[in-house]
């Protein structure tokens, strides 16, 4: 990466790997990314604000890098916002958590993608290892 890059929003056209979904371009993200921050403040509940939060963000895909990692620390902290527990995407549950984004971006189908983050959610709940599924 150059270090241009480090500093604020992108400036070039990203692809995510193995996704078909192409994130906005990057003259269409300083204009996406107030509204996300209006939404996520009009939304009351933290468990509705983090699936959206955690899924609008890396729809967008603001940042060169590191969206993934931002998207999911972001749906903790709405999470723990609301007296969830910290939740965890287990490496083993990779396929399924990029399998229901993409469902999410590309089909626009967000069930897949909510019902996951309830599970692992539930999961932290009952302080249970996560199951493979």
């Amino acid at each position: 990466m150059k270090p241009s890059d480090l500093a604020g929003y992108r400036n070039h056209q990203v692809h995510i790997g193995q996704s078909k979904h192409v994130p906005l371009n990057a003259e269409a993200v300083p204009d996406a990314m107030p509204v996300f921050f209006e939404l996520l403040e009009q939304e009351t509940e933290a468990s509705v604000r983090a699936v959206l939060g955690h899924f609008i963000f890396v729809f967008i895909h603001p940042y060169m890098d590191g969206n993934g990692r931002m998207a999911r620390f972001l749906m903790n902290v709405m999470l723990a916002s609301g007296g969830y527990p910290w939740t965890v995407i287990p490496v083993e549950q990779r396929v399924v958590y990029m399998n229901a984004q993409e469902q999410a971006s590309v089909n626009q189908n967000i069930e897949p993608f909510a019902q996951f983050i309830a599970w692992l959610v539930t999961e932290s709940l009952n302080n249970t290892p996560v199951a493979k599924i």
